[in-house]
């Protein structure tokens, strides 16, 4: 969580107010931008949701509060000029108003991985009949565990041929059931991605 204090922030530059970008941590899109004063802060960090200071409303105004669609904190970050905020969320729905994915009119996508990874999460947590991830989740981690070696060894058989389209689909079918198993054990791409960092150093 955040590695600084409420009295480090400096809010005498916007007359009582900072900016706050609000990023999503999943897929790194930034989906709206909004202000804070010292007890719009204070709240955020007590409640691990992110509050605004509406300056239409002249009143603190928790995202979510009438349309359900609230912003999970996960991290509050200090620019170094000490006058920005960047909040890093899991939005619990539509960012916007309007019902966009951010309020700039874009879809919260981001990096098609982490897109992917949250889907099949969502799968995991409410499950649905009708959804093939929810079905191998319910099958339990020996059978997440046996699809994965299933498509490693496909992707090894094509590999010893020329055909690109079939390669590039096993491919694409071990990927995907690799983030299944991944979220069956509890663990995130991000994860794996911080180790492949450290290596990488």
């Amino acid at each position: 969580m955040h590695e600084f204090s409420i009295s480090d922030i400096d809010f005498q530059k916007g007359q009582g107010l900072v900016p706050v970008v609000v990023q999503d941590a999943n897929t790194q899109v930034v989906l709206m931008l909004g202000y804070m004063n010292e007890d719009a802060v204070t709240q955020t960090l007590a409640e691990k949701r992110v509050t605004f200071f509406s300056r239409s409303k002249n009143r603190l105004w928790t995202k979510g509060e009438t349309s359900g669609n609230f912003l999970e904190l996960i991290d509050l970050q200090l620019d170094c000029d000490q006058d920005t905020l960047l909040a890093l969320v899991l939005p619990k729905g539509p960012a916007c108003h309007k019902g966009t994915g951010t309020c700039f009119g874009t879809e919260n996508k981001g990096a098609f991985i982490p897109y992917l990874e949250k889907v099949i999460q969502d799968r995991r947590d409410s499950p649905s009949d009708e959804s093939y991830t929810s079905s191998l989740f319910k099958k339990g981690i020996n059978k997440v565990a046996q699809k994965v070696g299933e498509e490693a060894v496909e992707l090894v058989i094509e590999a010893k041929d020329d055909n690109k389209g079939l390669f590039l689909n096993e491919a694409a079918d071990l990927m995907y059931h690799y983030l299944v198993l991944l979220a069956a054990k509890g663990y995130t791409w991000g994860e794996v991605m911080a180790i492949l960092r450290e290596r990488h150093k």
